[in-house]
């Protein structure tokens, strides 16, 4: 599934609710969806800085698509870090860096985060877009030390 075809699914999914209610309560269950990180994962090298809640975030590159993992102390914020992953995890970094994140606002997520879960929620996206930048120049090195 394109990135296009994933988002499209999300954004149906979430506003066939008709509340709020029933929104958080999905993504509370995409949070607990999430496959289970290691504890060695758990380290203050992988913790998102800028969310008030503990949130941690490993990338690995397989085959030039970068495949994440994560995980939160919050279950909300847990189900809002699922919910990047499901759009971002698989991608590769140029398609990483060329999506802006506008999805969030047609589910009308980020309209109904208070400040903090807001901010938190940028530096989720950063950080991802940090790793596909990051990927993008190792890959880059290679092919230059190839040569």
């Amino acid at each position: 599934m394109d990135v296009s075809e994933k988002i499209k699914t999300l954004v149906a999914e979430f506003t066939a609710f008709s509340n709020w209610e029933d929104r958080y309560k999905r993504l509370i269950e995409i949070g607990k969806e999430l496959a289970p990180m290691g504890i060695e994962a758990k380290t203050e090298v992988n913790k998102i800085k800028g969310c008030q809640s503990q949130v941690w975030l490993t990338a690995k590159v397989e085959a030039g698509k970068i495949f994440f993992s994560a995980d939160s102390d919050a279950s909300i914020v847990k189900g809002i870090i699922a919910l990047l992953l499901k759009v971002y995890s698989g991608e590769t970094p140029d398609t990483i860096l060329s999506l802006k994140p506008t999805f969030l606002e047609e589910i009308g997520l980020k309209q109904h985060l208070s400040m903090s879960r807001a901010n938190g929620l940028n530096a989720m996206v950063k950080q991802i877009n940090l790793y596909a930048l990051a990927f993008k120049a190792q890959a880059q090195m290679q092919k230059e030390n190839r040569k």
